[in-house]
């Protein structure tokens, strides 16, 4: 199976920053696609940033200027730096990558979710 583990979440101020890190292991063979997906309370799970193998992004407009997605393929790491973040930025982030695992099998793999608190 393929897991991924993610960090760098926790409690910042309004205008603060922050570093998520998610990294990929288990029988991968590939991984194609990597993203961030948030989810704030009583919303819809959405998209905030996403990357291709060859490095081509896509962001949410609420986030586009201040967050900026990067992947190391190397060390199948996604990261996402969280600049002048905002109240409304506060959510539980979730990795997602789209792989294939060495038996060939095709699978979309989430990470556990790692919370986000802005607050001053």
């Amino acid at each position: 199976h393929v897991q991924l583990v993610e960090s760098g979440g926790g409690l910042v101020q309004p205008g603060g920053s922050l570093r998520l890190s998610c990294a990929a292991s288990g029988s991968l063979f590939s991984i194609n696609a990597m993203g961030w997906y948030r989810q704030a309370p009583g919303k819809e799970r959405e998209l905030v940033a996403a990357i291709t193998r060859g490095g081509s992004t896509n962001y949410a407009d609420s986030v586009k200027g201040r967050f900026t997605i990067s992947r190391d393929n190397a060390k199948n790491t996604v990261f996402l730096q969280m600049n002048s973040l905002k109240l409304e930025d506060t959510a539980v982030y979730y990795c997602n990558a789209h792989t294939v695992e060495v038996s060939g099998v095709y699978l979309e793999v989430w990470g556990q979710g790692t919370l986000v608190t802005v607050s001053s």
